[in-house]
């Protein structure tokens, strides 16, 4: 099956030549990019399905690369709405253990179908609730992304130091180290597909510094070599998380992931905002990853995270949406204003362009999911991940000078068109799926009777 997307406006490659393309064409065949170019598409691009694109711009799909998704069901709960993070966790550990399956499955739709509305073509999550006597949400979670279309990454998360042993969440929702172990094998071996183009990896991602055991860490950089998987984990996200490893480890954060063995390639570590210029060098020689998490940083006044140094460095950097809510939004485009204007407050109007907030959305994701050689770019070769925006929508008014960088400084709020792995899902602003205005209304009354503690 062959798509033509002909005529389009402007084209931005978001390859390592930064190329941008004005009348540019893509010829797409199954889900891969066959030919990209620009005028009219030669004799020989005979398409199954040509679709007209002259007044947008086009983009790769944007890349999330942190998020919880099951959290759509809590947003802006009342009594955490300004609470810092270990309070906002003390209270939320409560509500989230009375999840079930359908919670999970209604929840991850609704997170990824807000992503994609913006124009998200692959996410990660990292799901670490796992309540006792509840079994296998993420096999819930993975179904229901697959339902939706989406190239997922999600990590098989964990916590195994509770309250009771000086952690932070309670015994409820916290599961044994071979519990842990034994599942972690399971999922990797059902799930993970490391072939181009995979639409579903699988990586392991212990929570936190203050929610496992050093056991836990030590070992899970074990399985994962012995699986070739990636490491996730949240990391020196606040003061608070700081102080928690100096006083219980006696080390800072980088300090101690460095002390157990995840300063390596195979990791990308969350947040990453209390770090100092040497920090930076040690992640930097390790070649870890970061997800920058801009909205959900300043929504807990965790701080700003270092990002221009970072990007001076080459570390692999990249956007993410975080858990709705610790942000309570799912909106990709808003990160990338966000993390463009936070840069700016803390470093000056030069601290960051739009274009490289939107590399760091597109490419800089991949590269940290270690995904680059198929996502990320739009070019010849490539997974057929591709998203639009109308310019003739009514914030881009008076934004045709530079129409790339509209996308960031007027604010695109939804993508137009968004394709994933070939398949449209969303055309002229309206998802493909019909069924989102029925998945609302269950999530809203799932979301009111865990927020409401009803039984």
């Amino acid at each position: 099956m062959k798509k033509l997307l002909k005529n389009i406006h402007t084209l931005a490659t978001m390859n390592d030549d930064n190329l941008t393309i004005a009348g540019a064409y893509i010829l797409v065949e199954d889900n891969v990019i066959r030919e990209v170019g620009s005028g009219d598409p030669p004799e020989t691009c005979h398409a199954d399905e040509v679709i007209d694109l002259s007044k947008h711009v086009v983009l790769p799909g944007l890349v999330n690369t942190h998020h919880h998704l099951y959290q759509s069901l809590f947003r802006n709960v009342r009594e955490v709405a300004s609470a810092k993070l270990f309070d906002w966790l003390t209270y939320l550990y409560r509500l989230w253990e009375k999840l079930d399956d359908e919670a999970i499955a209604v929840s991850t739709r609704i997170a990824v179908y807000e992503m994609m509305k913006s124009g998200v073509t692959t996410t990660t999550d990292m799901l670490y609730l796992h309540p006792r006597d509840r079994n296998n949400f993420i096999d819930t979670e993975i179904e229901a992304a697959k339902e939706c279309g989406v190239r997922f990454h999600p990590t098989r998360g964990s916590m195994s130091l509770s309250e009771k042993d000086g952690g932070l969440p309670p015994d409820s929702v916290v599961q044994t180290h071979d519990q842990i172990v034994e599942d972690s094998i399971r999922v990797i071996e059902k799930y993970h597909d490391p072939a181009k183009f995979s639409m579903l990896r699988i990586a392991l991602a212990p929570c936190s510094p203050f929610s496992v055991t050093e056991s836990s860490l030590i070992d899970t950089v074990k399985l994962a070599e012995e699986y070739d998987v990636l490491l996730h984990t949240h990391l020196a996200e606040t003061k608070d998380e700081e102080e928690f490893c100096r006083k219980t480890r006696g080390l800072r954060p980088v300090d101690y992931m460095d002390n157990v063995g995840w300063l390596n390639p195979r990791v990308w570590f969350a947040h990453v905002v209390w770090v100092d210029d040497a920090d930076i060098g040690k992640l930097k020689a390790s070649d870890c990853g970061i997800a920058h998490c801009p909205s959900s940083n300043m929504r807990l006044g965790s701080g700003v995270s270092p990002v221009r140094k970072m990007l001076n460095t080459k570390l692999r950097i990249g956007l993410a949406v975080d858990g709705s809510a610790s942000n309570d939004t799912g909106n990709m485009l808003l990160e990338v204003r966000n993390m463009l204007l936070l840069q700016r407050v803390a470093g000056g109007a030069e601290a960051l362009t739009p274009h490289e907030a939107l590399k760091t959305a597109t490419i800089g994701g991949a590269s940290v999911l270690r995904m680059d050689d198929y996502i990320g770019s739009l070019e010849v070769g490539k997974a057929a991940d591709i998203v639009a925006f109308n310019l003739e929508r009514l914030e881009f008014a008076g934004g045709v000078s530079e129409p790339v960088g509209s996308l960031v400084m007027c604010d695109a709020k939804q993508a137009d068109f968004v394709m994933i792995n070939g398949h449209i899902r969303v055309k002229d602003g309206e998802f493909v799926d019909r069924s989102i205005p029925d998945l609302i209304r269950r999530h809203n009354e799932i979301s009111h009777k865990l927020v409401n503690r009803e039984s």
